[in-house]
C-alpha cells in the first residue's frame, strides 16, 4: 500500500473542502446521485446529525478521500468516497478503519448492482466486495429503493 499522507478530521468543512469534497462527489458516485451545486451539497451537509468529516490528503495537499460519520439515535452511520485514480490501492481501507475506531458498529448503504453510470460515461463499479473484505455484513431483508437509489444495507460489528 502506498504511504498514507495524512487524515485530519473535522466537524465541518471549510469551503475550499466542500468544492473538493463535492467534486470527487460528482466523479464517483452515479449521475443519478450527483449534486448540480453547491447549495444542494450545503443542505444534504446540514442533514447529518453531528457530522464527523475524515478528510484524506495526499502530499500535495489535495484531498482524495473523505469519510463521514453521522448519528441517527444511538446508531452511528457512516459513507465514504474516494478519487477514482487511487481505488484498489488500500487507501479506502485506510480511511475505513479510521471511521471504526472508537465504534462498536457501522451502518451504512452501498449500491450492490452495476447498472448506474458516472458523469463521464463509464459504469459505477458496486461496493459490496470492498465492504465484504473490510468484514461489513450485507442485510438483504434492508433495502433503500427510489428514483435515485437502489442500495442494500451494510453493517460493521466490532469483534
Amino acid at each position: 500500500m502506498p504511504s498514507i499522507m495524512k487524515i485530519i478530521t473535522s466537524p465541518t468543512l471549510s469551503d475550499q473542502q466542500k468544492e473538493r469534497v463535492l467534486h470527487i462527489w460528482n466523479t464517483e458516485y452515479p449521475v443519478k446521485l450527483q449534486m448540480p451545486g453547491m447549495a444542494d451539497f450545503d443542505n444534504f451537509l446540514n442533514t447529518l446529525i453531528n457530522p464527523k468529516h475524515y478528510l484524506m490528503i495526499d502530499n500535495d495537499d489535495v484531498i482524495i478521500g473523505w469519510g463521514n460519520k453521522y448519528y441517527i439515535g444511538d446508531v452511528t452511520c457512516f459513507f465514504i468516497m474516494i478519487s477514482g485514480e487511487i481505488h484498489g490501492k488500500g487507501y479506502g481501507t485506510t480511511l475505513l478503519n479510521e471511521l471504526k475506531k472508537g465504534e462498536k458498529q457501522l451502518f451504512g448503504w452501498a449500491i450492490d448492482h452495476n447498472n448506474d453510470i458516472k458523469a463521464d460515461g463509464r459504469p459505477y463499479p458496486s461496493p459490496i466486495n470492498f465492504y465484504l473484505k473490510n468484514n461489513f455484513t450485507i442485510n438483504t431483508e434492508m433495502r433503500l429503493e427510489d428514483e435515485q437509489l437502489s442500495a442494500v444495507n451494510i453493517l460493521w460489528e466490532k469483534e
